[in-house]
């Protein structure tokens, strides 16, 4: 999978170097002092992680902990993010991430004792301040949390962690069902995994290199069986002719799998890209629909549709899962204008 290996020098004798090299006997190993002096110097085109990557292990340094920016998670709670790695072994044609780095090669930091501490010490401060509130932490912001959990090994930590955390929240982003190293864990209430969802053909055309939504929906399960909380994105929602009836279809197929009281939140957001991001998709992907699509510069300068638009299809969305059992205060609108939706301000 991985023809080279670059490894922070520190790093050699890692208890989870070593293993993760046992899986790679047949990769390259190149010795480095810091992740930033090789990984994304040279520019390496986004498709050609379909024949090549590269595979850094480091450790993060700087900001280890993030604010998140408005109407990220659930409204009138703070949002915080933390970055385990960089980039993705899948190959969704809207990703962000095609724009965002120089390279598809994958980061893994293994620094996460560090990292723990100081999503310890970020929570502890603003717990004092505020201790009436909840406060979200939110994993796979530049990766999938749970794809390549098996090398990365953090989920232990975290759990650890966050049993000690119970005023804090944590949220693993998904469109994995690599749910193994999950269900080695005993489930913990304010630890989330939410998985990112698509009508099946938007799966296939969109979502390329992903597990089918069967797949997605059948891990659902599984999770939610052996008690782990269980949050859903409808993200990105993309419009066709058949925009209705897919997404009711959808909620039907997600409802078959769990059950509305047991799903933690909902949210929805409508594709989007920044200038940069929508150039690569002309770039990499000239025959995709969703070059077929309206799209205007939004309120955030972000690239989507009209804001009529946004809203007819997020408040039919919305209404579908109303109607088949969803709480209203269980559903919330992502990286969206807050105007759209009074039940999501952000937090003060």
């Amino acid at each position: 999978m991985f023809e080279v290996i670059y490894i922070e020098k520190q790093l050699l004798d890692h208890p989870r170097v070593l293993e993760i090299l046992k899986k790679y006997p047949n990769s390259l190993i190149q010795k480095i002092d810091k992740v930033e002096d090789v990984f994304g110097r040279v520019k390496k085109p986004y498709l050609q992680k379909r024949t090549n990557l590269n595979l850094f292990l480091g450790e993060k340094k700087g900001q280890l902990v993030k604010l998140a920016p408005p109407a990220y998670g659930l409204s009138g709670e703070p949002h915080y993010y933390f970055v385990h790695a960089y980039n993705c072994i899948y190959e969704c044609n809207y990703c962000y991430l095609q724009g965002y780095f120089h390279s598809p090669d994958i980061v893994l930091y293994l620094n996460h004792e560090e990292i723990a501490l100081e999503i310890a010490r970020v929570a502890s401060v603003y717990h004092t301040l505020h201790p009436k509130n909840n406060i979200w932490f939110h994993a796979g912001e530049y990766s999938d949390s749970l794809a390549l959990t098996s090398l990365s090994g953090e989920l232990g930590h975290y759990f650890k962690l966050f049993r000690n955390l119970p005023y804090c929240n944590l949220e693993l982003r998904t469109k994995s069902v690599n749910i193994r190293e999950l269900l080695k864990e005993e489930p913990l209430q304010n630890i989330i995994t939410s998985f990112s969802l698509s009508p099946a053909h938007r799966v296939k055309s969109n979502d390329l290199k992903t597990p089918p939504l069967k797949n997605r929906l059948e891990a659902i399960r599984e999770l939610n069986a052996n008690g782990f909380p269980i949050g859903i994105h409808f993200d990105p929602i993309i419009y066709d002719d058949q925009f209705i009836e897919t997404y009711e279809e959808l909620a039907d197929q997600l409802l078959d799998f769990i059950s509305a009281d047991k799903i933690r939140y909902i949210s929805l957001g409508v594709v989007r890209f920044t200038k940069e991001v929508y150039q690569k998709v002309q770039k990499n992907y000239p025959e995709s629909d969703l070059l077929a699509q309206e799209f205007v510069r939004s309120f955030d300068n972000k690239i989507r549709y009209n804001r009529p638009m946004r809203l007819w299809m997020l408040s039919k969305v919305k209404q579908q899962l109303i109607d088949r059992g969803v709480a209203p205060e269980r559903i919330y609108l992502c990286m969206e204008d807050t105007e759209l939706d009074p039940m999501n301000k952000t937090h003060e």
